[in-house]
């Protein structure tokens, strides 16, 4: 396990990346609402005297979370601080520091900590620092190919039947992406709304991988499937730039609405009983 154990009390996982581009361009994609939400979630910052004091991610709906900003110092550091995921967990604070390197390049390093006298929560900052792998991937895409666009994003998250490994090879056969690997091209077959781009990432541990679009518009297609203890669910979540990305967006969701509808319909109250037994 990677979890760092301090005497104090304090657990933490870090991340580091290497990102194209110089500190005040990684700082805007990792630090302003348009950037965020052009790789992770909606987001959103408050402001209070000119000076971010929270900012908001959108997880769907209903499911919104607000983090207290801590710490800023653009272009180099910001902290935030929120509750945990899960009811009765501790506060789950994280650092974002920013440093310049050769080449044009930068290190962004992600620590995540709690404090905490068990180790009843270090999965959660595991399952934090694993979740954050595909996004940081997206990140790298979008500051290598598409930095400073205009993004606009459609995504789902559907039950699905059978095990995680059944979700995945379902939703992957259906997309046309069976045993994909990556620098291949994939392409959806008839009947599925635009989607073809080459493969940049994948991973079945977890279930993950990562699409740099040229259909239905540049960008980037995420896909996935998880089991957090019910029914598998499978994600799609589809990140488009440059100026036509709202407009395509606008156009596309309906389409892929129907999509999911048909290929993983809601299931009834018997077969969600059968399915979270």
């Amino acid at each position: 396990m990677s979890v760092k154990k301090e005497a104090s009390g304090r657990r933490s996982v870090q991340v580091e990346i290497e990102l194209p581009g110089t500190p005040e361009e990684v700082w805007q994609a990792i630090a302003t609402g348009p950037g965020i939400s052009s790789w992770f979630l909606p987001a959103e910052f408050e402001e209070l005297d000119g000076k971010p004091v929270a900012v908001k991610l959108n997880f769907g709906p209903g499911m919104e979370i607000s983090s207290a900003v801590t710490a800023w110092d653009p272009p180099r550091v910001f902290a935030t601080e929120a509750n945990g995921l899960v009811p009765g967990s501790p506060p789950i604070a994280n650092e974002w520091t920013v440093e310049a390197r050769g080449g044009g390049t930068c290190t962004l390093r992600i620590v995540q900590s709690l404090f905490a006298s068990t180790d009843d929560w270090d999965d959660q900052l595991e399952g934090a620092k694993s979740g954050l792998a595909s996004f940081l991937s997206i990140l790298r895409i979008y500051l290598t190919h598409f930095r400073g666009q205009r993004s606009a994003m459609m995504k789902w998250m559907v039950s699905a039947a059978g095990t995680e490994a059944e979700a995945w090879e379902a939703l992957t056969a259906a997309l046309g992406l069976q045993g994909m690997s990556v620098g291949q091209r994939g392409t959806a077959p008839a009947g599925v709304p635009a989607l073809g781009g080459v493969v940049e990432y994948v991973t079945q541990n977890p279930y993950d991988a990562l699409l740099r679009l040229d259909k239905p518009g540049p960008g980037v297609a995420a896909l996935g499937a998880v089991n957090f203890g019910g029914p598998s669910m499978v994600a799609l979540n589809v990140y488009l730039y440059g100026d036509r990305a709202a407009g395509t967006v606008a156009h596309e969701t309906a389409l892929w609405d129907a999509w999911f509808q048909k290929h993983f319909p809601m299931p009834n109250e018997v077969e969600q009983e059968r399915m979270t037994a």
